[in-house]
């Protein structure tokens, strides 16, 4: 019994703790939208924290791991002050992807978008706003649906709308991931298309379709192929390199020389997702190491706790971190080998 009690003072994480709390003042609908249709959003609570949660009208209990139970109960709190109305299952995902202790705090940053205020849903999202509001230069290193791209060109918007910068620039390396694209037809922003969508899916959703357009119009929005920026200097301008993962050591270079007076540039990249032949260096992958001391450039490293898409994507890039920790290498079109049952 010594032994276990020492067990439990050495480990106190997997202490269970069972918190109670009362919902004042007592309202039915709120009630309602905080739990969602049958349930649905505590069900997606439990899911996603490891916790069970029990309810009877206003009284909640619930039952987790110390962390877990109180990180749980922090969500339903949230989720009770905006419940006026009904809340949307992707808000409630949100919530259990982001860090509910940094919601209305001072060091919660914010920029301005044709939605209101876009704020930062994580520690290192908002350490991502801090370094673009402070550096010239800034990368952004993390898995798929950390928000990265997003928040950049939420920043791009926010600072043209500001008159901080007289245009945004956007640019991406054309590499196809895996598949081979052929020669497409059209000019050359039809052909662009397909590599810059991500970057024109934000830019429609911060500011709308017809702004947007009239941004491109205006020349205020400019796509600029990677390999034609060579021999530029982008003055006042919003620079944002995505894919960064995908330049080559040269690319990259040529990339972060073109910045001019009164601009800014963002590199975003997955380091995890390198698409160049396994010969070839990533130039993100060598800028971050020959730049990390230099003043005045910012990185970031954002992880699956940023991940604020489906609760699933987290879980996904944690796999396969951890398959690449064991340093596992499967062979192309091997199945997972499974280990066969004896009865």
């Amino acid at each position: 019994m010594a032994a276990l009690c020492g067990n439990l003072h050495a480990y106190p994480w997997i202490i269970r703790l069972i918190l109670k709390h009362t919902f004042s003042p007592p309202d039915n609908d709120r009630m309602a939208h905080l739990c969602g249709p049958m349930d649905s959003h505590l069900r997606t609570i439990e899911s996603g924290l490891h916790v069970k949660i029990a309810h009877r009208f206003e009284q909640f209990k619930v039952d987790g791991t110390t962390a877990r139970a109180e990180q749980a109960m922090n969500v339903l709190q949230a989720l009770y002050e905006m419940a006026k109305r009904p809340i949307p299952a992707e808000q409630v995902q949100l919530m259990l992807a982001g860090d509910t202790s940094l919601q209305g705090t001072s060091h919660d940053l914010s920029v301005q978008t044709r939605r209101g205020e876009l704020k930062a849903r994580t520690a290192n999202q908002v350490g991502y706003l801090n370094q673009i509001a402070t550096h010239d230069i800034t990368f952004g290193i993390g898995p798929a649906g950390t928000g990265k791209t997003y928040l950049a060109v939420a920043c791009a918007v926010d600072a043209l709308e500001r008159s901080a910068v007289q245009r945004i620039v956007l640019t991406r390396p054309a590499v196809e991931a895996g598949e081979k694209l052929g020669f497409l037809p059209g000019d050359l922003g039809q052909k662009v298309d397909p590599y810059l969508r991500p970057l024109y899916d934000a830019l429609n959703d911060l500011m709308g379709y017809e702004k947007v357009q009239k941004a491109f119009e205006r020349q205020q929005i400019e796509i600029a192929p990677l390999a034609f920026m060579r021999g530029r200097t982008l003055n006042h301008a919003f620079i944002i390199l995505d894919e960064g993962q995908n330049t080559t050591p040269e690319q990259m270079k040529m990339f972060l020389t073109r910045i001019g007076f009164g601009s800014k540039a963002v590199v975003t990249g997955d380091v995890s997702q390198i698409d160049l032949p396994k010969t070839q260096m990533s130039g993100l992958v060598d800028a971050e190491r020959i730049l990390r001391r230099t003043p005045g450039i910012a990185m970031t490293h954002l992880t699956s706790v940023d991940v604020v898409r489906h609760p699933l994507v987290a879980r996904i890039v944690d796999a396969y971190d951890a398959r690449n920790q064991r340093g596992e290498e499967v062979p192309p079109n091997k199945p997972a080998t499974r280990k066969r049952s004896t009865s």
